[in-house]
């Protein structure tokens, strides 16, 4: 893997994607993709904090196992590990998270255990009688060595002899700076001598209270190895417990790690997909800054890629490696989300000249040792570099040709640049060929750093050669010896690529006109329904309406009094003559909408004010500008509303703002109506950048504020803040 990872350009990435582990590990992660994506996918939600550095706990795993006894720190670090899930547990998790954490359950034993030490390793007051009152007995013991050198360097008999006030700590022992002739004045050891040819000394009063401490250590250590042999023996007994433990905290790593690294630079995470299909977009190579984002679809068994030196077909075919690479072990990558990208058993990069004086091989002979061993894979993916490397070009062709379309067979996509045409030229005819031309700029006489899909691309050789300075009475003459024939060749492929080029342009615009045509159907078919239930609507109104005349009618009829007779016959006719339908217009669509059209979307309506490809810009009857699709919009035969009388309503900037916002101890819903009140003062006060504290806790708050953040209409931009002004538990937010 080390050699592929350096054959792509990505040390430097991986380097920096692993200095975010809590400690050393290889990048793989295994088990189901799909399970660890979800759950990164749902751990990208929370704020939370990275765990502490670790070390690997093989050894000492392995060391209880054996029934030793562990040393301090080494049981610290089980405790850290422990601690972190104990935090992570506070948080309210849902779905896969929540699944994974509910199999994660910690003995009591252990939890007793971690309460034992304090944040930094040392054991807490009251776990042991004796332990403590050693500490305490050391403490004094240090009191007194200080009072003691205190009251030596400000005696009077000694002042004479002192070269300064101060005590020194040498040889890691509390020490005074005298003169010679110190003796006179103080019974002291000397353990060492200044440049200045002064004595470094220890009295000798000082000498036994350090014997003191020192047995009181000694004796302080004996009480920690039996701490540690209890702690130990707690771990024998939980020890599968441990080793499960210290596998999900490696499992987690691998997630924080991925989640933080992709918030460095805006990355996505782009899960293999089992179909086909394989299309990049907007991809940027990590080796390169400021790179030019590629966009490719390599779904097909072959792409060849050709075309000017220096145009980055190299480049382009690491890119493509590089994704697949990526998203294989699921590390993030600047890429559009719409990327799409098959998940290959192996990847195998051909890029380097294989010659070798050590092996005795030549270029050609290394790379069929090379290609030898793809006919062995199986769901695998190649990427050769200048595949007739080493050998005539001609008959290269023809023996790749044939290598190639049997790699086929065995189900293994290629990726190949060559900067020959014959190759190129045989393999054009086969439909599980993809050819991929690198563009050249004929104005500035430079690449492009593009790619053309369909055609092959001319090398440019003797442009190139110009660039760089090359006489032109020796490229003249080089293209005399290269012929006439052979140049109209490559006039003629450059035809071609132009040819493309315009066939594609015009494949789009005559899309475009297709997605118009289909818009206008649909609006049609809208319509259809539309009068269909407005027809039904009115046919029932009908119904109804002529049985109650009906009705009223017999019941004239049946009445023996003629006056009732009469009065029933005319509430007949005055529901008769009362029946309307109403008029429908004819308001199907004209062939297509334009700028002043008065259309409908959705409950509102407005004006067209331009359009520009499947999309309108439209002003509604409220003044509120918006860019909607055109197939979104209906025509409306109903004139503007008539303008409402101008209100104008001034409102008196705040006199004074504040810039910070403190959410912790509140509600979910009161802290929301306190940060939208915030940002209201904020943006009337003229506040361009403000910071908002959430705190960390079990996340409900942090989670509340962020999406409140992104549904704001003002709010920018935020992110997390500077570590010195909340990190994880605040909010810069932009307005």
């Amino acid at each position: 893997m080390e050699n592929l990872i350096k054959k792509l350009d990505l040390n430097d990435y991986i380097t920096s994607f692993s200095k975010l582990f809590a400690r050393e590990k290889s990048i793989i992660l295994e088990g189901d993709i799909n399970i660890h994506y979800k759950i990164i996918s749902e751990l990208s939600n929370y704020n939370f904090n990275p765990p502490k550095n670790v070390i690997t706990l093989d050894s000492q795993l392995m060391h209880i196992q054996k029934q030793g006894v562990l040393r301090v720190y080494e049981i610290y670090e089980f405790i850290k590990i422990i601690n972190y899930f104990l935090y992570l547990k506070r948080f309210n998790f849902e779905g896969k998270l929540l699944e994974w954490m509910e199999k994660i359950v910690i003995p009591n034993d252990i939890i007793k255990v971690c309460d034992y030490f304090d944040e930094y390793s040392k054991l807490k007051s009251g776990i042991n009688e004796d332990y403590d009152n050693i500490k305490e007995a050391i403490n004094r013991n240090k009191e007194e060595i200080k009072q003691n050198l205190y009251k030596l360097v400000n005696s009077s008999k000694l002042k004479p002899y002192l070269v300064d006030m101060q005590v020194h700590f040498i040889n890691q022992e509390e020490c005074l700076l005298v003169r010679g002739g110190f003796n006179h004045a103080l019974n002291a050891s000397v353990i060492d001598r200044s440049n200045a040819g002064f004595f470094y000394v220890v009295p000798h009063s000082i000498s036994e209270l350090k014997q003191k401490r020192s047995d009181l250590e000694n004796k302080q250590e004996e009480i920690l190895y039996k701490i540690c042999k209890d702690i130990s023996h707690i771990f024998e007994k939980n020890l599968l417990f441990l080793k499960f433990i210290n596998k999900e905290f490696d499992k987690f790593d691998h997630y924080q790690a991925r989640i933080f690294f992709a918030q460095i630079g805006d990355k996505n995470f782009i899960l293999p997909s089992k179909d086909n299909i394989n299309r990049l977009v907007d991809f940027s190579h990590p080796a390169l800054a400021n790179a030019k984002p590629i966009t490719v679809d390599f779904s097909k068994k072959v792409i060849m890629l050709t075309g000017v030196n220096a145009g980055g077909k190299t480049m382009m075919l690491k890119s493509i490696l590089s994704a697949i690479f990526l998203s294989k072990y699921l590390l993030p990558y600047k890429a559009h989300k719409s990327t799409v990208v098959s998940n290959f058993k192996s990847i195998n990069a051909v890029l380097d000249d294989p010659q070798s004086v050590k092996n005795d091989i030549s270029t050609f002979a290394g790379r069929m040792l090379e290609f030898s061993k793809f006919f062995e894979l199986k769901n695998a993916i190649v990427g050769v570099d200048e595949i007739e490397l080493g050998t005539d070009s001609d008959e290269a062709a023809s023996l790749f040709k044939v290598i190639i379309e049997d790699l086929i067979k065995n189900d293994i996509k290629i990726i190949i640049t060559t900067h020959h045409k014959r190759l190129a030229a045989l393999m054009a005819a086969n439909p599980d060929v993809e050819l991929i031309a690198a563009l050249y700029d004929e104005e500035n006489q430079r690449p492009t750093y593009e790619f053309l899909q369909g055609t092959i691309g001319k090398s440019y050789a003797f442009e190139t050669a110009l660039r760089y300075k090359i006489p032109k009475g020796v490229v003249q003459r080089a293209k005399e010896v290269y012929g006439e024939d052979k140049d109209r060749l490559n006039e003629l492929i450059e035809r071609s690529s132009e040819l493309e080029r315009e066939y594609k342009q015009k494949i789009i615009k005559l899309n475009s006109e297709i997605d118009t045509y289909q818009r206008l159907s649909n609006n049609l078919k809208e319509q259809k329904e539309e009068l269909d239930t407005h027809i039904l609507k009115e046919k029932s109104k009908l119904h109804k309406e002529y049985k109650d005349a009906r009705d009223e009618a017999k019941k004239a009829i049946k009445t023996k009094l003629i006056e009732d007779s009469h009065r029933h016959l005319n509430i007949s006719h005055k529901l008769v003559s009362q029946i309307e339908v109403e008029k429908v217009e004819d308001d199907t669509l004209a062939l297509e909408l334009k700028v002043g059209d008065r259309v409908k979307y959705r409950n509102t309506k407005g004006n067209i004010l331009s359009i520009k490809g499947s999309k309108a810009f439209i002003q509604n009857d409220d003044g509120i500008k918006m860019q909607v699709l055109l197939t979104d919009l209906k025509r409306s035969g109903n004139p503007p509303p008539k303008p409402k009388k101008k209100v104008s309503v001034n409102i008196s900037k705040p006199q004074s703002g504040d810039i910070k916002l403190d959410l912790h101890g509140q509600r979910v819903e009161e802290a929301m109506e306190n940060l939208d009140k915030f940002l209201s003062d904020a943006l009337l006060a003229g506040f361009e950048e403000v910071l908002v504290y959430h705190g960390i806790g079990a996340g409900k708050l942090a989670l509340a504020t962020k999406e409140f953040l992104k549904k704001h209409p003002k709010v920018k931009s935020f992110e997390d803040a500077h570590p010195s002004s909340g990190g994880f538990g605040a909010k810069v937010v932009k307005l």
